[in-house]
């Protein structure tokens, strides 16, 4: 985590030129990030992009609160668009490994991508008609 301060200190102070600055943009950006990287240093860096477009209607110094919305957005697409993947989430993996071991045939990593996205993308469309529009 310490490699990626100066990331985000660069996103803190540039992230509201990246063109992401509605709910809907930090769900899919945090959730596809999320989807290859782990969920923690996605979640960091969205919220540094969201506490740089807060700041843009604040004063330099000036104490600023990212909007709750943002926030949810950015959780929401970290954990649950970590599923898409085998490597978006640890027990992903895991559970896969765990599985082989006990003699089931999983699917392989481009095969449950198809699969997954197949079931949770639709999902991902409805979150984002029904919470983010």
């Amino acid at each position: 985590f310490v490699t990626m301060v100066p990331a985000l200190k660069f996103l803190e102070a540039n992230g509201s030129q990246m063109g992401v600055n509605q709910p809907w943009q930090f769900f899919w950006v945090t959730g596809l990030l999320s989807s290859f990287l782990d969920n923690a240093p996605t979640y960091l860096t969205s919220l540094s992009m969201a506490q740089s477009v807060a700041a843009t209607n604040h004063l330099p110094g000036e104490i600023v609160q990212v909007p709750h919305i943002y926030l949810k957005a950015i959780s929401v697409g970290a954990v649950f668009m970590g599923a898409n993947t085998y490597i978006g989430n640890g027990p992903n993996f895991m559970v896969k490994a765990i599985a082989e071991e006990a003699g089931y045939k999983m699917p392989s990593f481009f095969g449950y991508m198809i699969y997954s996205f197949g079931i949770l993308m639709p999902l991902f469309l409805a979150i984002t008609l029904l919470f983010y529009r």
